[in-house]
């Protein structure tokens, strides 16, 4: 069965985010993630992992202004400065919580130049992290939820991959965004994978529970896939009773 990572920052918000940790693992998680966590103290954040001995699957580099609607600064015109300021944000946490896994947001552009921007800054963010172990990772965000995202399917980002060239660069693939663009995430599996240092899910199309993924959880153990798959879902009501779904994938894995 795969190793599953808690979104902590869609999943038990019913409860305040510092005791989050302590729910999650006592619902029988050994990892958890998060979208951003500038707006805590990086000892806070260290201290309960610790405490309730998680580890940290991975969060996102500082995605400019969220609330004003920015969706990353990496492949955004004249963002430079920003995204440098953004990067050595990002690195002061990963060296405090021991990150080893980082996603960098494209934002919202297009075009030929923001492309180029964009590679350029993934290899200053992959050369920036590599000095901390720490993998950058990027992701094909759909663009149904988040229209004109840069890098929107999957076989977009396996090019740029290749484009980026770096060793230190890695797919973060969330099996929600391809199947709303690309249809069945099966087919698409032998492909990905080799890639991938990430996997996210959630049920399609309203990304609550991942209800119906036995045969790709028994797809990521045939193929031998070690990594965390983040549960990056809206619980349909509280965290714990909609958490049927992997009582089932473990019971599923006793079996075989």
């Amino acid at each position: 069965m795969p190793h599953f990572s808690a979104n902590l920052s869609m999943m038990f918000t019913e409860l305040p985010f510092e005791e989050r940790f302590a729910a999650a693992r006592a619902a029988g998680f050994n990892a958890v993630e998060f979208l951003f966590p500038y707006a805590y103290a990086p000892d806070m954040l260290a201290r309960k992992l610790d405490e309730n001995a998680l580890e940290l699957s991975v969060f996102n580099l500082p995605p400019g202004d969220w609330e004003a609607g920015s969706r990353g600064i990496a492949a955004l015109l004249g963002g430079e400065a920003e995204f440098s300021a953004g990067l050595e944000t990002a690195a002061r946490y990963v060296q405090a919580l021991g990150a080893k896994r980082v996603h960098c947001m494209a934002g919202l552009a297009e075009g030929v130049r923001a492309e180029a921007g964009y590679i350029s800054n993934i290899r200053r963010a992959a050369d920036r992290l590599a000095q901390l172990d720490c993998l950058v990772m990027i992701e094909p965000i759909n663009g149904f939820d988040m229209p004109g995202y840069f890098l929107s399917q999957t076989d977009q980002a396996l090019e740029i991959l290749g484009r980026i060239d770096h060793e230190n660069v890695a797919l973060q693939w969330d099996i929600y965004h391809h199947q709303r663009t690309h249809g069945d995430a099966l087919t698409s599996l032998p492909e990905v994978l080799p890639v991938t240092a990430h996997i996210q899910i959630a049920g399609v199309p309203e990304r609550h529970e991942p209800v119906g993924f036995g045969a790709m959880f028994a797809a990521l153990d045939a193929a031998g896939y070690a990594g965390w798959v983040g549960c990056e879902y809206h619980p349909r009501g509280t965290t714990i009773e909609g958490l049927g779904w992997l009582g089932e994938a473990q019971n599923a894995a006793r079996e075989t």
